[in-house]
């Protein structure tokens, strides 16, 4: 129903205003000559505008770029950065463990790592964790441990999740079979050769994946999200543990997302029975973390294989994994910052943001639709909403997404780059939410006047 010519104009109004409106910003990428493709990491190259806005400074829920514009953020680095951005007793607590009492990386454990893991096993209900750097690592320690204890090879994903960059979870349905994912980059191997893919939501597709029997682990966020938010149907996830248990393999709950459905994330709001959860960024106040947690079945078989070699070459560390500053900074993050009365605020703001999102869909009748997760909400350009990985892939209108991404932040509101997805953190307010729908419902009202 959006006339596709009015959006090209309305899309190169926006460009060229945020060109204008970031002189310092195309200045400073004009000048990169050593960084591969233009910035830091790539997908930072992500942007309708042609070049990326600068960070200058960022505070609770705002950040600052080169040009001095404050925008109120609803990106959160992506999630890293869902505790606000610098929060108090993080910086508190990673300024003494650097800066005062020093030695950020030793090799040696310290207190605070228990004092995380028994947190973390409080809010998910697994015992023992252990940490790395990124949930992406933490994904693939918790893969190698399940292929030891199960003796099967292959792991099983949904269609269009999101686990980092593991290598095995680069595989979509299609055409009856897996098929590897569009634009990965140098897979070691055809991904059908490691990993089978069910669509989520299908517990059919699931069930006659398993009946292979060589699957070590199902792989799966509760919720889809980097897809788009994509809800589990009434008694998929209780089928899906069934099915798993019932073909002998285990369910890894990938929670680096979705714990914005609450402090325990979808496992503890929804009691999920993983048999090894993982997490990242969130839990760090934006120092670099991930953990695995591991229940105490599989802590028993794997105490039970002799022949792995966990101390150093196994493959379940690294040299800067489970260090001093992380730890520390996930300390006070859990303890301090996302509490449990944090997520309430939290996901009261969501839901009034969500409310108003709806509201918006229906005053322009727009086809599209909205799904909440607890503190994040994100609409999508379909209706009925996706209820799995490849239709959320077949909404994407880039040009569509592009123009309201652009429109927002000349206007003082970031999303992340890849998703028309809202985060709450303990620093967002209700004006900040009332401001963003301001500017949503301006947006919206341009593409159909």
């Amino acid at each position: 129903m959006i006339d596709r010519a009015h959006l090209a104009e309305l899309l190169s109004s926006e460009q060229a205003r945020f060109a204008d409106r970031n002189p310092r910003s195309r200045a400073a990428h004009e000048r990169v000559s050593h960084l591969f493709g233009g910035v830091p990491m790539t997908w930072m190259a992500k942007t309708a505008a042609g070049f990326p806005l600068y960070l200058d400074r960022a505070s609770a829920a705002r950040v600052v770029d080169l040009d001095g514009h404050e925008l109120i953020d609803f990106c959160l680095g992506d999630t890293g950065a869902m505790a606000g951005h610098s929060p108090a007793a993080t910086v508190a607590a990673v300024t003494e463990r650097f800066a005062t009492a020093g030695g950020a990386t030793t090799m040696m454990p310290t207190e605070d790592a228990e004092v995380v893991a028994a947190e973390l096993a409080r809010r998910f209900g697994v015992s023992t964790w252990s940490f790395s750097l990124t949930a992406t690592d933490a994904n693939r320690w918790a893969l190698r441990l399940a292929r030891a204890v199960t003796g099967r090879p292959k792991i099983l994903v949904n269609s269009y999740c999101y686990h980092g960059t593991v290598d095995e979870s680069l595989i979509v349905a299609g055409d009856g079979a897996g098929l590897p994912r569009p634009g990965n980059v140098g897979a070691p191997v055809d991904v059908t050769v490691t990993s089978r893919v069910a669509e989520y939501n299908d517990l059919d597709g699931l069930e006659r994946e398993l009946a292979h029997g060589d699957v070590a682990a199902v792989l799966m966020e509760p919720a889809l999200t980097n897809m788009g938010i994509v809800l589990p149907e009434p008694g998929y996830l209780d089928g899906v543990r069934e099915l798993t248990e019932a073909a002998g393999s285990l369910l890894i709950i990938d929670e680096t997302h979705t714990i914005s459905a609450g402090p325990g994330g979808c496992t503890r709001a929804w009691r999920l029975r993983p048999d090894i959860v993982t997490l990242g960024k969130a839990i760090g106040g934006g120092i670099p973390i991930g953990a695995y947690g591991l229940s105490d079945a599989i802590v028993e078989r794997v105490d039970a294989r002799r022949d792995l070699d966990l101390v150093d070459t196994g493959g379940v560390g690294g040299t800067l994994a489970g260090n001093a500053l992380s730890l520390a900074a996930a300390r006070a993050t859990l303890t301090e910052v996302l509490t449990d009365a944090a997520f309430v605020g939290m996901i009261d703001l969501a839901t009034t943001y969500h409310a108003g999102v709806g509201a918006i869909i229906e005053r322009y009748a727009v086809p599209w639709s909205a799904a909440q997760l607890g503190a994040r909400s994100e609409y999508r350009f379909s209706s009925p909403a996706p209820r799995n990985g490849t239709e959320s892939h077949r909404s994407t209108d880039v040009d569509l997404e592009n123009y309201l991404h652009l429109f927002l932040l000349n206007r003082g509101v970031l999303l992340t780059p890849f998703h028309n997805m809202a985060l709450m953190c303990p620093a967002t307010t209700a004006g900040d939410v009332a401001a963003h729908l301001d500017v949503l419902d301006q947006a919206v009202a341009s593409l159909v006047s």
